[in-house]
């Protein structure tokens, strides 16, 4: 610690406010360089002590920091406000613990907190962090603000070959965060570079509204097994490059109301085993890349128009609720741009149905996953799939079969009325009946003895084979559809 004497002007100000925790605004001054030494040993006690009754803390304005603030495993006692101040090199906060602490409208060159604990707020609002932010496995017990902040990430800050570009590119990373109050990166915080919060805790929730990733190629946010009371990502949110959340757990609300998802060119958004209270996907657009919501968990799911015109995975997704100004045609559409055929998703959907009491669209929501399940089967498995559809809609519509059969027995009453039949023994057996005849020949068990009776030749004896193959065809096909139904393969 240099000797009083040997303090600037703008150094010996600050020595004399500190014991008080006033602030010191240097702007506008002729001497506004501040040794990163000089803050450090006033908040590691090297300075006059705090005068009687006032509490004592560094509260700086307009000042540019020269070298490295260096607190690596301090513990510092009196809360710290820094704003509009430069800091030549990146700080250090690695392993130590401090008070609420601020830096508002600074530009720093980067910040190391890993394993920071901050007993209080740690804000950075409306700031310029041009390299990394490291808040990796950081436990602060009040607020994370870094609304308005401008995050680059380092690698983007050196130059590249021309088609070279840096990866990972990570402008926070902070895997293990613990908070216990809520993070809020709000309008205006802009981030180039991906967010990297694998395993982060955000009981206080985590709160984006318009904020804007920057990360194309890579990932924009990396949350692996995040766990949050809320994530608010709505408002214009933009994320280019991947919204990762595999594993994340939202006990309240996930809400992408109004976000756009650029992805990567292939994800957009990768929420697989997710668990989530409500689940607001209802994005400004469609999103470019894949929806991924694979075997997650969520109470309500709100979906709109650009959400199921995505290219989405839902096999294993389990919902509660569905909420969305939509009609059945456009989910049963939705699942049907689904890749490959599974069969859980119209499971699930026809589950929902049936518990809100819409019985026929749960029928119509199994019948085409039975049509879409039909076109991964062989070329004799397709045709026997269409017999079952056209008769009985794979038993799933019953009456179907009855309209076949009413149709058939009105056809061969109308061709067996027109000419002479042939006794079997003359003058024995009731009369002839063109109606009792037909349906004679339709059911295949039992009968009412005019099949026996009678018969005919040429072409009436022809539709009589082709009526008793019918009858066989539908008896078997009506069986086998009633059967699956009750089984719901």
């Amino acid at each position: 610690m240099p000797a009083y004497e040997e303090l600037g002007e703008a150094e010996r100000r600050l020595w004399e406010a500190f014991p008080r925790g006033e602030e010191l605004d240097l702007r506008g001054a002729a001497d506004t360089a501040v040794r990163a030494e000089v803050v450090a040993a006033l908040l590691l006690g090297g300075g006059p002590a705090t005068v009687r009754g006032r509490v004592g803390g560094l509260r700086l304005v307009g000042a540019t920091v020269t070298g490295q603030l260096d607190l690596t495993g301090a513990a510092v006692e009196l809360p710290v406000q820094v704003r509009d101040c430069t800091f030549e090199q990146r700080v250090l906060l690695r392993g130590a613990t401090v008070r609420s602490t601020s830096f508002l409208k600074c530009q720093l060159p980067g910040l190391d907190g890993w394993l920071l604990r901050v007993d209080g707020n740690l804000f950075f609002e409306d700031s310029v962090i041009e390299g990394r932010l490291t808040l990796t496995r950081a436990h602060i017990t009040g607020e994370l603000r870094l609304s308005g902040v401008r995050l680059t990430a380092s690698e983007l800050l050196e130059p590249a070959g021309p088609e070279e570009r840096p990866a990972p590119a990570w402008a926070l990373w902070a895997g293990g965060l613990v908070m216990e109050g809520g993070c809020f990166a709000r309008k205006g915080f802009r981030s180039r570079g991906g967010l990297r919060l694998v395993g982060a805790t955000f009981g206080g929730g985590l709160f984006m509204e318009g904020a804007q990733i920057d990360n194309p190629g890579g990932e924009a946010f990396s949350g692996d097994d995040l766990t949050a009371s809320t994530m608010i990502l709505t408002e214009g949110f933009t994320a280019r490059g991947v919204l990762k959340l595999p594993g994340a757990t939202v006990r309240s609300r996930l809400s992408l109301d109004g976000a756009r998802l650029h992805g990567d060119g292939t994800t957009a958004l990768d929420a697989t085993r997710l668990t989530a209270g409500d689940l607001h996907l209802t994005p400004a657009a469609v999103p470019e890349g894949t929806v991924d919501l694979s075997a997650a968990q969520v109470a309500v799911l709100h979906d709109n128009v650009p959400a199921r015109s995505a290219d989405t995975r839902l096999d294993g997704l389990v919902y509660t609720s569905l909420q969305g100004a939509t009609g059945l045609d456009d989910r049963l559409a939705w699942l049907g741009r689904t890749p490959g055929y599974t069969p859980q998703p119209y499971e699930q959907l026809a589950a929902w149905y049936r518990r809100i009491g819409h019985d026929d669209d749960a029928r119509r929501v199994l019948l085409a996953k039975q049509r879409r399940r039909r076109r991964t089967l062989g070329p004799l498995g397709r045709v026997w799939g269409r017999l079952l559809d056209a008769t009985v809609g794979y038993g799933y519509r019953p009456w179907q079969a009855a309209v076949w059969l009413a149709a058939l027995i009105a056809a061969g009453t109308a061709a067996f009325s027109h000419g002479s039949p042939t006794a079997v023994q003359a003058g024995q057996g009731a009369p002839f009946n063109p109606l009792i005849y037909t349906m004679d020949l339709l059911i295949p068990i039992g009968g009412f003895g005019q099949r026996t009776a009678w018969y005919w030749t040429g072409l009436h004896q022809w539709l009589g084979y082709a009526l008793i193959a019918a009858g066989w065809l539908l008896t078997t096909a009506t069986l086998a559809g009633v059967t699956r139904s009750l089984n719901r393969s």
